[in-house]
């Protein structure tokens, strides 16, 4: 039997095959389709995700292929400059394409140990109290202890494991696609700029892989498909850019051609027994803000460390039932915010007026401070107990006297760092690491001592022994001897 069988090889699936294997947990990638796409839905990591990628190692490999951003407050449409004194060592997100992020965590995947076998579409699941029985289209039969369904927006998982997916259905749709054009650039910017000054779902922007007369170009579609599976025609980007723009930009030779709409759904649970689920298979929202590739690889990121504390059996009580306690809540928050951009990038004089008066709320710091932490998801805090502010939030890099504080999460355990060098992890040394070290003195910590799950999330701070020793069973299980 299999430890856990994760369906679907996109960028959640694969951090979570990483996250496992970290943790020496058997981790098999089931992906339907037999090649990557090349489809670039998601186009790059918000400053949350970058974080992420520097706590295991993978930030440098990611630098190498992408250009660096700074939009702060980007939200409906409205964009205004990266604001002063965000939480975060990393101020910063990274036009990364997909297909990029994909190759990336794939390569990390495999050097980690995991399997990934392409071409296999799940047809069928049962579970039982043992564990998880799948069938593919091929009639293969697989059974693992645990499946995570990250298998998209129509997940096959979600449908099977029987998970409500309540929501609005879309009320607009927009085509997307990378194709070629034969009009001058500077000629596609200026139209580009008129066009917006009503249409905020219009854009032409060139390719990011610095392909020459290669443009993504985003228009509004005709209506809503009744089949939605279905890819546009070419004939139906010209038509609709001839619409709004009076030019086709002599688009040819699509890349590819997508379409999506401002849907908003999420799933009423994220753990049903042994069948769990992650990005978008657990909600799906409109693009707007970004946030969708980095809201799977979040949740990835916080189920990976808990699902593998469990197969290895040093799991707490309600550990696993965590991811759904925490994950719902922050997916339930990138709905609604997204749903707000949808209003604000509507055409009508209300939706213009309400776009006017926000964009001067964010010219004040503190808003666009608390929109930027909210898009790019550095201001996310669990429940982890009452005390001090900073329980609960995930801890920003900081420079310690030995290195950086992101280094030594780079193996996805538990971390203690003591500033006292009077405190123990013993009993728990199999799965907290133990580090004496300063913070430095360009960097600030007025705790001294901050217990860190292998997220990054801080779930005890202090210098009573008694009282860490209290804590640290709640996330990290029972000692051992």
């Amino acid at each position: 039997m299999m430890d856990v069988i994760v369906v679907g090889g996109g960028p959640t699936g694969l951090m979570l095959a990483c996250e496992l294997r970290l943790a020496q947990v058997d981790a098999v990638v089931l992906e339907k389709l037999p090649e990557p796409t090349g489809q670039s839905r998601g186009r790059g990591l918000h400053a949350r995700s970058v974080e992420l990628m520097d706590q295991r190692g993978l930030l440098d490999r990611f630098l190498a292929v992408s250009e660096k951003f700074q939009v702060g407050g980007f939200f409906g449409g409205i964009m205004k400059p990266w604001p002063a004194g965000l939480d975060t060592a990393h101020p910063y997100g990274l036009t990364t394409p997909q297909p990029v992020t994909e190759r990336l965590l794939d390569e990390r995947a495999l050097e980690l140990g995991a399997e990934i076998r392409r071409g296999c579409e799940v047809v069928g699941l049962s579970q039982d109290a043992a564990g998880v029985s799948v069938e593919l289209a091929d009639g293969t039969h697989l059974r693992s202890r645990y499946l995570v369904g990250c298998d998209g927006g129509r997940s096959v998982v979600r449908k099977l494991a029987g998970i409500a997916f309540p929501g609005e259905p879309a009320t607009v749709e927009t085509l997307l696609g990378d194709m070629e054009v034969t009009e001058e650039p500077a000629v596609i910017a200026a139209v580009v700029e008129e066009v917006r000054k009503t249409q905020l779902r219009f854009g032409a922007i060139p390719d990011v892989d610095g392909n020459e007369g290669v443009f993504r170009i985003v228009v509004p579609a005709d209506g809503v498909a009744e089949d939605r599976t279905s890819a546009p025609a070419l004939d139906e980007f010209k038509q609709q850019l001839r619409a709004f723009a009076g030019t086709d930009f002599g688009v040819h030779s699509p890349r590819w051609l997508s379409r999506f709409g401002d849907a908003t759904r999420q799933a009423e649970r994220y753990r049903v027994g042994r069948v769990l689920l992650a990005g978008d298979a657990a909600h799906i929202h409109p693009p707007t803000g970004g946030q969708g590739l980095n809201l799977g690889v979040q949740d990835a990121f916080n189920l990976g460390w808990k699902l593998a504390a469990e197969v290895n059996g040093w799991a707490p009580e309600g550990l696993l039932d965590s991811y759904h306690a925490e994950r719902h809540p922050v997916g339930a928050a990138v709905l609604d915010n997204t749903r707000a951009q949808i209003t604000l990038l509507g055409t009508d004089a209300g939706a213009t007026a309400l776009r006017t008066l926000l964009s001067k709320l964010m010219d004040f710091e503190e808003v666009n401070r608390y929109v930027t932490g909210m898009i790019t998801a550095v201001d996310v805090r669990y429940d982890c107990g009452e005390g001090r502010e900073l329980l609960g939030r995930r801890m920003r890099d900081v420079s310690l006297k030995q290195g950086r504080l992101y280094e030594l999460l780079r193996g996805g355990r538990g971390l203690l760092l003591d500033q006292t060098g009077r405190l123990s992890v013993e009993g728990w040394a199999d799965r907290v690491d133990h580090v004496v070290d300063v913070v430095g003195a360009d960097a600030e910590l007025d705790v001294p001592a901050v217990l860190l799950r292998p997220d990054g999330h801080v779930v005890w701070a202090g210098d009573d022994q008694q009282d860490l020793h209290g804590r640290l069973p709640e996330w990290f299980g029972a000692p051992v001897g």
